[in-house]
């Protein structure tokens, strides 16, 4: 009998240990998924960011080529002038936006992981609040021009206007984005220092 309770106290040590080793096998499975939907928000506002990027260098230059002489000028109303302003402003940011990337990509020196998320959810956030404005502001004037006289002109300023939208959305969907990321950086920061420490084991 006595040996049957010697036989069985390895046995339910055993099952301790493998009990524990699923408990943290569970646990960093949990924070691998975890560490991948943080980094597939990360890779969706840096796509987002392009596209802004993108849609802001069409707005500015169909606007600012938008010369055809006589009351035909872009330059001749403060709402077209806007909208070029902001659209060189939009593309100015984005593109700092993806030189960091660039910089993170090659393993450079950024910004520290929350500093660097408020900055982009603040400048997402802003950039895309003075496109719309710059949009609210000439979409009127040109539906004005167009009742009276539809051509190459009013044409180019409602190409302009629409490049201008879908940067806007663009970059808001990216402020989403940097807003939660924001939220979750102490998250982020807990996992990163888990998986190290769990490499390093």
């Amino acid at each position: 009998m006595a040996d049957l309770e010697k036989a069985a106290t390895p046995s339910q040590g055993g099952n301790g240990d493998a009990a524990a080793g699923g408990t943290s096998g569970g646990v960093v499975a949990s924070a691998v998924r975890r560490w991948r939907s943080l980094d597939f928000l990360d890779r969706s506002g840096s796509a987002l960011r392009g596209g802004g990027w993108a849609f802001a260098l069409l707005s500015f230059l169909l606007m600012a080529c938008n010369e055809h002489g006589d009351w035909m000028q872009f330059d001749r109303y403060e709402e077209y002038r806007y909208i070029v302003a902001i659209g060189l402003l939009a593309f100015v940011y984005t593109t700092l936006q993806l030189v960091r990337l660039a910089v993170r990509l090659t393993g450079g020196q950024d910004l520290e992981l929350k500093t660097g998320l408020l900055f982009d959810f603040a400048g997402d956030q802003v950039t895309a609040y003075l496109l719309m404005s710059a949009l609210s502001a000439a979409i009127p004037i040109t539906n004005r021009m167009r009742q009276g006289a539809d051509n190459v002109f009013t044409d180019s300023s409602a190409a302009s206007i629409s490049m201008a939208f879908l940067a806007f959305v663009c970059l808001a969907l990216s402020a989403l984005i940097s807003g939660l990321q924001a939220g979750q950086a102490d998250v982020h920061l807990r996992i990163s220092a888990g998986l190290r420490g769990k490499k390093t084991y």
